[in-house]
């Protein structure tokens, strides 16, 4: 380990392969997909027809942490992401090493929750049991993962096409088969309204997570400066309006909170979805085993982890043996942790990282002015995502 003003060993480079489109169709892969297809239903069940209301405030609260994510990607491209940020914003290594811990924990838990609801979706279409199906679609992603950074995010940006236009159909679907457009419960008219639209926002959290991985690629990325919070920016953006429209659509067309975009079809009609789910939740596995790796080749370079998590395969440019830990890792919690837990600890503990890093760039912005040109949030942003982030998790330890 380094001290906090010592010098980290040197690594291997990551090769720059990616530019714009690429970076954000994969940001809106790692954002829109997992989360909505598995998270709606329970944003619903505390919601009721607030649950687009629901969308937007953990939308805000997301988008004003991706707007500090955006401008340390810029000043800070390095590939541990928040764990650099955490460092440079408060100087400890030892803060920076409880960071990195915090995200190896919400990574591994957020991909086995995705691995867990994309088994359900197969399960309709295969005879297998959800357990193996969990436990194949982990190992299967992992060896993608370990074919190169374009391979992997090319994949998933790919993936994210078919999400989208699953989105795209259910949110049609929905219109469609709503017995009026009844407006009334969209936004509560008490206090248990609020509190239960609230509740739902902390639920509907899990949904945005994930723009926080693009800064993992900043090392990867083709003039991060600019290009990495461009990306961030405008993917957080485009997933708020289309996780409203979806939920929009579910709670007009009064489907239950079990499976509300499958209960959107019928016959032939549920199956094909039911594939695009799998399909879109699966798509999360890939994208969060990626960063997980990156983030323990991040650590490794800087003396948090073992030099071997850094070396990086000379054929693929992928960091191998930190790209494998991370697959047994989401492998392990997928099999221990049970689904019920997995979304709520996910938030919570994402929600106190993202709390930590605003306060991270708010301390970096009153000691070192942005480099002419680049990116830089207004001073007012960073207290305020760290508020909103606070706020949620306090409603729901209160709740």
């Amino acid at each position: 380990m380094t001290g906090a003003g010592g010098s980290a060993p040197r690594r291997p480079g990551l090769r720059r392969v990616l530019t714009f489109w690429p970076l954000v169709l994969y940001g809106l892969s790692v954002i829109v997909g997992a989360g909505i297809y598995v998270a709606i239903g329970a944003v619903i069940s505390r919601a009721g027809h607030a649950a687009p209301l629901s969308f937007l405030i953990a939308g805000i609260a997301a988008g004003l942490t991706g707007v500090c994510y955006a401008e340390l990607a810029g000043r800070f491209p390095e590939a541990s992401g928040g764990v650099a940020y955490v460092r440079r914003g408060f100087g400890s290594d030892r803060l920076a090493q409880l960071a990195g811990t915090a995200i190896t924990v919400v990574v591994a838990v957020a991909a086995a929750s995705i691995a867990h609801g994309a088994a359900r979706y197969l399960a309709i279409l295969l005879p297998v049991s959800t357990p193996a199906l969990t436990a194949m679609l982990i190992v299967g992603f992992t060896a993608v993962a370990m074919l190169g950074v374009r391979e992997s995010v090319g994949l998933a940006a790919a993936m994210g096409v078919i999400e989208l236009a699953g989105l795209a159909a259910a949110t049609a679907a929905g219109l469609a088969a709503a017995p009026d457009y009844r407006l009334a419960g969209l936004l509560p008219a008490d206090l248990a309204g609020w509190h239960g639209a609230l509740a739902g926002a902390f639920i509907a959290f899990f949904a945005f997570i994930g723009f926080e991985t693009l800064a993992n690629l900043a090392e990867e990325v083709k003039n991060p400066q600019r290009t990495v919070p461009r990306g961030i920016i405008g993917a957080v953006a485009a997933s708020i309006a289309i996780y409203v429209a979806v939920a929009l659509a579910a709670v007009l067309a009064d489907t239950g909170p079990a499976a509300p975009l499958l209960d959107m079809f019928e016959g032939r009609g549920a199956s094909v979805f039911a594939a695009v789910g799998a399909i879109a939740v699966a798509n999360g596995v890939l994208v969060q085993i990626v960063m997980l790796g990156r983030l323990f080749y991040g650590m490794a370079g800087n003396g948090e982890l073992p030099s071997m998590l850094a070396r990086v395969s000379a054929g693929t440019g992928v960091p191998a043996p930190a790209t494998v830990l991370a697959g047994a890792i989401v492998l392990a919690a997928a099999m221990l942790v049970p689904f019920e837990r997995l979304l709520v600890l996910t938030n919570a503990i994402t929600l106190g990282v993202f709390f930590v890093v605003d306060l991270a760039l708010w301390r970096v912005q009153r000691r070192e002015p942005a480099a002419a040109g680049a990116f830089t949030a207004p001073r007012w942003v960073p207290p305020l995502a760290a508020a909103f982030a606070l706020a949620l998790l306090l409603a729901e330890i209160l709740a």
